[in-house]
């Protein structure tokens, strides 16, 4: 992180609420596809900016030791041993397809230790550079707060390999005191699971070392502190350290709830009760879905605002005259003394990036890991691939330029946000126009992706070092092309929408006047429910009138 990054974050810190942030869906090998296992991961925070991370592989000296500071603030932490051997790491996923994601769900605020050095970001890209399966990250991160302390409030990580998949849940044990709590819980691999803000992990099987795995005194802490007082099979994670309040009923579960609604129609309609504040039954930490599913599922499921769900924002008075499926900020607000909400749905506007991982055991490592990337807000980005074995990241993507409080043409992140920023307010009017380049371009990757990966495969039977070669420059040209394209349709929109009229379109161009420096363009207004919507409200006074 550069200095001025680093001063820009820490003064924004202060002023940033991060609110109830960050997605994660994962999917079991044998319930995609294409046999591969799946994480998926929107990091929500306002304020943030985005750029593809990259940490190269390195060998360190006998006794090197490693600066620690707090992902969220940039505040100093401490130092930490540094590893002989880290692993090249591009954003959340590491040469062996190796993934972490993450949410916070915060917990009981009294376990917070500010005292510890190992914040939750630190933990992820270290155990990142350190670890080549998804159990010995698991290791590496238990280890790290048991050594140095864990800074962080409660948290929700997912954590997986080309052959399982983990959701890691751990919270601190207050001032002072070294350590965590923590539960992991391997997701069945013909199984799909998520988690966004609330802790998931109630009872666990404390005899399946397999599937299960915990710290020692996870149920003995719980107890010391007047958490729970039952027997050990009665033991929940979640009720102990993260007692379910309305937020996080609302606010967390439902996105989990969206996810499997979307995915298992019996499962969405059962757990529908829960979600409204009718049922205390929680949902599953995993369910089995309906059919197998692909990347671009999941893509889909990062751009979900609940439509058509009975908690669909795009119907109502706040989703405005073109059906916005964003709210803005706080998600509470009080009327009159009384305290009313907003649906945080699971595509927000406040994203500085998301992926889809995508890992697969029957493929090298280089080939087989690809990070479906995309800066701002899932739902107006365009997922790109990022092979794990890039070592050189796109321009468009890299730190430096711009940065939360600069401007950058050449930054990935304030384009797409330049873009979206110019769709929101007349989402109905311009998102199809929007959605087209998105689907155009995610679909000729995906189209791509089985030629692409055959000579990629060709290479590295030949020399490994052409095979990635050959991939970081994919995952470069992809992003570069991309971001170009979008500042193109950043100027098609411009154009098309100027002036609250829209320019008409044939093949995809904006029509040119036949003669004159006019051109032709209808003028959409309003739509009929909205003016009916503002008459009701009004009653006579916009009532044309006869004048005598």
């Amino acid at each position: 992180m550069t200095n001025r990054v680093l001063m820009a974050v820490v003064l924004l810190a202060a002023f940033v609420v991060n609110g109830w942030a960050c997605t994660n869906f994962i999917v079991g090998k044998k319930a995609s596809a294409d046999g591969s296992v799946m994480v998926s991961y929107s990091a929500d925070s306002y304020g943030m900016f985005g750029w593809l991370y990259h940490y190269p592989t390195a060998k360190h000296p006998d006794g090197a030791m490693r600066d620690i500071y707090d992902w969220d603030s940039g505040k100093y932490l401490g130092q930490i041993k540094e590893a002989r051997q880290t692993y090249n790491v591009v954003g959340n996923m590491n040469e062996y397809q190796v993934t972490i994601g993450e949410t916070t769900f915060g917990g009981r605020p009294e376990l917070v230790d500010t005292t510890g050095i190992m914040d939750y970001g630190s933990l992820i890209y270290v155990a990142l550079q350190r670890s080549r399966t998804a159990k010995e990250a698991i290791k590496v991160m238990t280890d790290l707060v048991k050594e140095y302390g864990y800074y962080s409030s409660g948290e929700s990580f997912s954590i997986a390999d080309p052959n399982e998949a983990w959701i890691m849940e751990m919270i601190g044990k207050g001032p002072g005191i070294k350590g965590a709590v923590w539960v992991a819980v391997r997701i069945p691999d013909d199984c799909i699971a998520a988690h966004a803000n609330q802790s998931r992990i109630h009872k666990f099987n404390l005899n399946d070392k397999d599937n299960c795995l915990y710290s020692p005194d996870v149920i003995s802490f719980a107890r010391e502190k007047g958490y729970f007082s039952g027997k050990n099979t009665d033991f929940s994670f979640a009720d102990a350290y993260c007692p379910l309040d309305f937020s996080g009923l609302r606010f967390c579960e439902a996105r989990v709830w969206s996810f499997y609604n979307m995915f298992s129609k019996s499962t969405g309609d059962a757990y529908l009760p829960y979600i409204l504040g009718k049922s205390k039954e929680p949902m599953p930490l995993y369910i089995k879905a309906d059919s197998k599913l692909s990347v671009r599922d999941i893509q889909r499921a990062m751009r979900d605002h609940y439509e058509g769900t009975p908690l669909d924002i795009t119907k109502d008075m706040g989703a405005g005259a073109f059906e916005i499926p964003y709210r803005l900020s706080p998600l509470t607000f009080k009327i009159d003394g009384v305290e009313y909400f907003n649906e945080r749905p699971i595509s927000t506007q406040q994203s500085a990036f998301s992926f889809v991982s995508q890992m697969r055991a029957n493929l090298p490592d280089p080939v087989g890991g690809v990070l479906w990337f995309g800066l701002d807000d899932a739902n107006m980005t365009v997922f790109t691939p990022v092979y794990c074995c890039t070592d050189r990241i796109p321009a468009p993507y890299a730190e430096g330029n711009g940065d939360c409080v600069t401007f950058s043409w050449d930054s990935a992140f304030w384009i797409y946000n330049w873009v979206a920023d110019m769709i929101r307010p007349r989402y109905s009017l311009m998102i199809d126009d929007m959605r087209a380049v998105q689907n155009e371009l995610e679909s000729t990757f995906e189209s791509a992706q089985a030629g692409i990966e055959s000579a990629a495969l060709k290479l590295y039977q030949e020399d490994p070092v052409k095979a990635k070669d050959f991939l970081t420059n994919y995952t470069d040209m992809t992003a570069r092309t991309t971001v170009d394209r979008w500042k193109k349709l950043a100027e098609f929109l411009i154009v098309r929408y100027n002036d609250g009229a829209r320019k008409l379109v044939k093949n995809g161009k904006i029509v040119a006047p036949a003669t004159g420096n006019t051109a032709p363009l209808e003028r959409p207004g309003y739509p009929e429910e909205f003016l009916k919507e503002l008459v009701k409200a009004t009653g006579d006074r916009y009532k044309s009138q006869v004048l005598k």
